[in-house]
């Protein structure tokens, strides 16, 4: 009875929170698309950040409130401030991008395009001025773009969620931009015990609740002089880091080394 009643608080606050999550989604894309003709680009950038930012804090208190998730974001507080740095967290799971998201009203988040034309995402995600990431070359550039006029950037370096550990192989993209952009990498290590929405979890599959959710500060790297090295060096920084992490109750351990392979600008 009591494995019963357990599983049918899991799958009301799944359903629930993913409706709830849905809900605010459309919400801020109705008003993300009457906005974004209405105002002008900078005022435009400023409002859709500070939205999605709202809007994930809200989410993030809900997840808390429901019991459903433990969150630990406390480490995230430091980066409200300061110059801009690009934001490089390791990503196993879907929900890394919002909680991160959370922290800042001032980012601008690398999304993949089917992402930026998706009806729950899309409208918010332009009116904040988020970047495509489907042309390595302008991604590279319209990143360089936003770093110089004072915003931070989230760039996940694996490119998308991890499925062995440490990380998956990082791509030179994100040592290419701070080289050009001359702006520090902040290293972000998502740790997580379940493996809820990682890559191949059915949608609506209920996972165990409650789910531990921690990111802290990794090491701030200088912009590099030498980016093959300096990828090389993030790639070890992942693997100290995420020595014993929980999520290795899921993702298979491997060494096989980074992807340097460079994208040069012109």
């Amino acid at each position: 009875m009591q494995r019963l009643l357990k599983s049918l608080l899991e799958h009301l606050a799944t359903y629930g929170i993913l409706a709830f999550l849905g809900a605010l989604c459309l919400a801020w894309a109705l008003i993300a698309l009457l906005s974004f003709p209405l105002l002008p680009r900078r005022w435009g950038t400023v409002f859709g950040r500070f939205g999605i930012m709202g809007g994930f804090r809200l989410f993030a208190w809900t997840l808390e409130l429901s019991g459903a998730y433990r969150l630990d974001l406390t480490a995230l507080d430091a980066l409200g401030e300061g110059p801009p740095v690009l934001l490089a967290p390791n990503h196993p799971s879907l929900i890394d991008a919002p909680l991160i998201l959370t922290c800042h009203p001032n980012v601008a988040c690398v999304m993949k395009t089917q992402l930026m034309n998706n009806v729950f995402l899309g409208a918010g995600a332009r009116l904040a001025r988020y970047i495509r990431s489907g042309q390595p070359r302008m991604m590279i550039k319209e990143s360089i773009a936003e770093l110089g006029r004072g915003s931070s950037v989230l760039l996940f370096p694996e490119g998308t969620r991890s499925t062995r550990l440490p990380v998956n192989r990082l791509t030179s993209s994100i040592g290419v931009i701070s080289k050009h952009a001359r702006v520090p990498v902040q290293v972000l290590i998502v740790e997580t015990d379940s493996p809820y929405l990682s890559k191949g979890w059915a949608l609506f599959r209920v996972p165990s609740l409650p789910i531990t959710y921690r990111v802290r500060l990794g090491r701030r790297f200088d912009p590099p002089t030498d980016v093959p090295a300096f990828m090389d060096e993030l790639d070890r920084e992942f693997v100290q880091q995420l020595a014993g992490a929980p999520q290795a109750a899921w993702l298979v351990e491997t060494n096989d080394p980074p992807d340097n392979q460079l994208i040069q600008t012109e």
